[in-house]
């Protein structure tokens, strides 16, 4: 026998002859004139040999195995498939997963796929045919395994298909277990996603063509939490869910999968996933940046209240295609900024007053040296009915101190004092109606006048306000003129 032969028969390893020799003859390539074949093989004997790994973290894609001790965090569903074909896995922004049956004969095969983690990382592990059957008998959530398979570059990042499985009750890894996923808990490479959330906006679905000529389709929706609000992609069957969902309805989305788009987190919901309404009250609290601090070239979450709306215009493209664009002011409780809503965009129904979260806008330079804020294709605008939704705990404990300075979050102040601005109502500590009046300045002076088209009311303010400026105010009545707080 030859060497090679002889140290393919000590080696320990799951690992065909075959494949030792292309490993073999890998790394002589890779070190060509610097070792002869004999010498590659006894390299790649060692690495297959000595490849158990301290954590998964340590795990890379190569010819060789690994073994490595993790703790079960999430199970998913057994599937079935035709050997020799490659499962779609819904869309081309999902990829395609081509099975591994056990012995590559032709029939049926089976795969589970499982998530386990040490204290240092988490990874996703296959498990085929008797081991995927037996594992959904058996395995449990938080069971500690010792898993000795080949590591691959997956969609969701390494992966490792599993050759050998066997429990480790006496190795203890720190990891908390959370059944529950909120969307700050996110990570890239997770799936079989369970999490709850509220329904900020949605977007219709549309379709398009894949690489291989076939049509999918596609829609979005925007998902928050008190942690935070991720873009969800929902493919082909379940694209018209989001027709089916309204604002501001609670919905738990199940066996989702994360990736990562432009730069940040996104949410896809494929055919094996699904979307159900929960009677639970999910409460959003966006992260956002307060007017005060925005810097040109930033991407950012704005949440205010509109100051005033400019007339939808349209324009002329350079293809010569017709594009829209409509200008809405909004302010916070550290100052106001414009932004510019283009393409479909320009069409929401936006007035002063209402209170919105705009979700990825770019920081741009604007007119006369000011900045402004451009909602394009990969913004997202909602409208919230409760303006309290939008400012979080530590937000109302600084407008209780009166601390009028910036904390890089969104502080909107006193504009949360009125749910119901939109009607009048008495001041709990006396007898003055409360009113909000949306017009246009018609007389500036002592008193202010505004005129929404049916009636004009009495404003008194300090607020520098100009001739044909659109304004909404808030306040109280006192003999026919309405004492302004705040001036939008």
């Amino acid at each position: 026998m030859s060497l090679i032969e002889d140290l393919y028969e000590e080696l320990d390893a799951d690992v065909s002859e075959e494949e030792f020799r292309e490993a073999v003859e890998e790394k002589a390539e890779d070190m060509v004139g610097l070792v002869d074949e004999e010498t590659a093989a006894q390299i790649v004997a060692h690495e297959f040999t000595g490849s158990r790994s301290d954590s998964i973290a340590a795990i890379e894609p190569g010819p060789r195995e690994v073994t490595f001790v993790g703790k079960v965090t999430s199970i998913g569903e057994l599937r079935t498939f035709e050997r020799g074909d490659s499962e779609e896995e819904g869309s081309e922004e999902e990829g395609s997963e081509e099975e591994e049956g056990s012995d590559g004969d032709d029939g049926e095969g089976r795969v589970l796929n499982v998530e386990v983690a040490d204290e240092t990382d988490r990874i996703r592990v296959a498990l085929w045919d008797e081991r995927a059957i037996a594992a959904t008998e058996e395995l449990e959530w938080g069971d500690v395994l010792q898993i000795k398979g080949r590591p691959t570059e997956g969609y969701t990042g390494v992966e490792v298909s599993a050759n050998r499985v066997e429990p480790a009750p006496d190795t203890e890894i720190d990891v908390t277990l959370d059944p529950g996923t909120t969307i700050e808990g996110l990570s890239m490479g997770q799936y079989d996603v369970t999490i709850s959330g509220q329904v900020l906006t949605t977007e219709p679905p549309h379709t398009f063509t894949r690489d291989d000529g076939s049509e999918g389709r596609v829609s979005n929706l925007l998902l928050g939490d008190e942690t935070g609000r991720v873009r969800v992609a929902l493919w082909d069957e379940q694209a018209d869910n989001a027709e089916e969902l309204s604002t501001g309805e609670s919905i738990e989305i199940i066996d989702g999968s994360v990736s990562e788009r432009n730069g940040q987190l996104e949410l896809h919901v494929g055919d094996r996933g699904a979307i159900e309404p929960i009677e639970e009250e999910i409460q959003f609290v966006p992260d956002a940046t307060s007017i005060d601090s925005l810097e040109l070239d930033q991407t950012v979450d704005l949440a205010g209240v509109i100051r005033s709306t400019d007339s939808k215009r349209t324009f002329e493209r350079d293809d010569g295609s017709e594009g829209q664009v409509r200008n809405v002011r909004v302010q916070d409780q550290t100052g106001d900024i414009r932004v510019a809503l283009w393409g479909d965009k320009a069409d929401l129904d936006l007035a002063p007053g209402d209170e919105a979260l705009f979700a990825d806008v770019e920081i741009q330079d604007g007119w006369k040296d000011s900045i402004e804020a451009s909602a394009g294709w990969r913004s997202t605008v909602t409208v919230i009915d409760d303006i309290t939704s939008l400012v979080s705990e530590s937000d109302a404990e600084a407008d209780t101190a009166g601390s009028g300075g910036s904390t890089g979050t969104s502080t909107l102040g006193s504009f949360a004092d009125d749910a119901d601005a939109d009607s009048t109502g008495t001041d709990p500590a006396g007898d003055a109606e409360r009113r909000k009046f949306t017009g246009t300045v018609v007389q500036t002076g002592d008193p202010v006048i505004l005129d929404d088209g049916q009636s004009t009311l009495s404003v008194a303010t300090e607020a520098d306000v100009r001739l044909g400026e659109e304004i909404t105010v808030r306040g109280r009545m006192h003999d026919d003129t309405l004492d302004a707080e705040d001036v939008l």
